[in-house]
């Protein structure tokens, strides 16, 4: 009985990871205090210029409770070559093959090889809070940002964040603090 409360609690705090195929290779980290495991492609793959690519790694993740694995761009392919990942969340509760999601944001085809380090699983802490409904006639909780939305607080360092978030918010749906500009008047051509 004990052996089995040892593997239960072993398997709920460990990052289990079962290969799916010989072709899968288990993530490895770079140095002693990577913070993302290395994940490898299974499978060659050209992902064309402007183009995305679904990258196999035949592997089965089980992420430790409380966590989820976020997958991450290396930061040597986004820098070199233009690859970048969309869409990397691997949920706690998923045991299916996990693909990873390659942009080539390139002027040209990228080449992936099989066993390629691809992309990175960083596991994160997660908060699995209840959800409240407002209702329509209840105020949220005020903020000094209010409904500032892309911009609102600015991109220099120098800017005052209090000024920018002073400017009135509008609350119907419009995250712009201005009207946007317009285009110039072209008169007829004649």
């Amino acid at each position: 009985m004990t052996n089995n409360n040892n593997n239960n609690n072993e398997a709920s705090s460990s990052l289990r990871i079962k290969k799916l195929s010989d072709k899968a290779i288990l993530p490895t980290r770079g140095s002693e205090w990577s913070a993302g495991l290395d994940l490898y492609a299974a499978e060659p793959k050209t992902i064309p210029p402007q183009g995305r690519a679904v990258v196999r790694t035949d592997l089965c993740i089980a992420c430790p409770k409380g966590t989820y694995g976020r997958i991450a761009p290396r930061s040597g392919l986004t820098v070199k070559h233009g690859i970048d990942v969309g869409a990397g969340v691997v949920d706690a509760d998923y045991r299916g093959p996990v693909g990873v999601v390659l942009f080539n944001l390139g002027d040209k085809d990228f080449q992936i090889k099989e066993g390629d380090r691809i992309a990175q699983l960083v596991l994160e802490q997660i908060v699995m809070a209840p959800i409240v409904e407002v209702g329509q006639d209840e105020e949220m909780d005020v903020t000094e940002r209010g409904a500032g939305g892309f911009g609102s607080t600015g991109v220099s360092s120098s800017s005052s964040s209090s000024s920018s978030l002073a400017k009135k918010q509008k609350l119907d749906g419009n995250d712009m603090e201005e009207d946007p500009p317009q285009p110039p008047k072209v008169s007829p051509i004649k």
